[in-house]
């Protein structure tokens, strides 16, 4: 897909987000994002699409809602015209004791980081079957995509990114006819939460092949190979140094 003249929505826009906002608009494309309460980070990314010349949209919603996931998608595409590349980034990651797990947590984590990506996806489809094509990048967990758990205090997590590479192989199989293509990113040590404490920074990079934290721009780019790519399609692709090879 030629990116030029298209519009993109991200879910998702703190940090990583707004990496991959920049580079779409570096591309050509305009930017919608969607953030819930980081107004601050979502002004700053989208200042930085507006200076490459693309124009961008901020909509704020919480995802947790079914309603809001349509509202994203119809207020992209009110206020720029069309939608071509669906960006399912929004995600929650808490550790919780298996024993302190609450049904209402449980189902708070599947909503955003599962069921949002297929709301916003249902919503999005039509407007991309009226251009007659689309992307949907989801992103999933480098854990996830290993095939089985490796840390304690994450089940719901866990579960819900596990989830994210089911969705994303189904819908690419439900949407190939529309040329919809439908892929996913799994990233593992990209950037450290912020007050990561200096000697997991240095656990991590040891534990990673390659030895070192990858950075924003590794995540921007693969991103961007799944969206101009013609002929990719239910794949999940693995950004985390070789991880997972240990």
């Amino acid at each position: 897909m030629e990116l030029t003249g298209r519009v993109a929505l991200i879910t998702g826009g703190k940090r990583i987000g707004a990496v991959v906002a920049t580079e779409f608009a570096r591309h050509g494309a305009d930017v919608a994002l969607v953030y819930r309460a980081s107004r601050r980070e979502a002004d700053e990314t989208a200042a930085a699409v507006t200076a490459l010349g693309r124009r961008a949209l901020l909509v704020q919603a919480d995802l947790s809602d079914p309603a809001a996931c349509e509202r994203a998608v119809a207020e992209t595409v009110a206020g720029l015209g069309r939608l071509d590349v669906l960006v399912n980034m929004a995600s929650r990651y808490h550790a919780r004791a298996f024993d302190d797990i609450t049904v209402e947590e449980w189902d708070q984590q599947l909503a955003i980081d599962l069921r949002a990506a297929w709301l916003c996806a249902r919503a999005a489809v039509p407007h991309m079957r009226r251009v007659r094509g689309g992307r949907i990048v989801n992103f999933t967990d480098w854990v996830a995509a290993s095939g089985r758990p490796r840390y304690t205090g994450y089940l719901a997590y866990y579960v819900a990114k596990s989830g994210v590479i089911a969705l994303t192989e189904a819908l690419a199989l439900e949407l190939a006819s529309d040329q919809i293509l439908v892929n996913a990113v799994a990233p593992g040590p990209i950037v450290a939460p912020e007050g990561t404490p200096d000697e997991e920074f240095t656990r991590v990079e040891r534990a990673t092949p390659l030895g070192r934290w990858g950075g924003e721009a590794e995540i921007a780019k693969i991103v961007m190979s799944l969206v101009e790519t013609d002929f990719v399609t239910g794949e999940t692709v693995r950004v985390d140094g070789g991880r997972h090879l240990k």
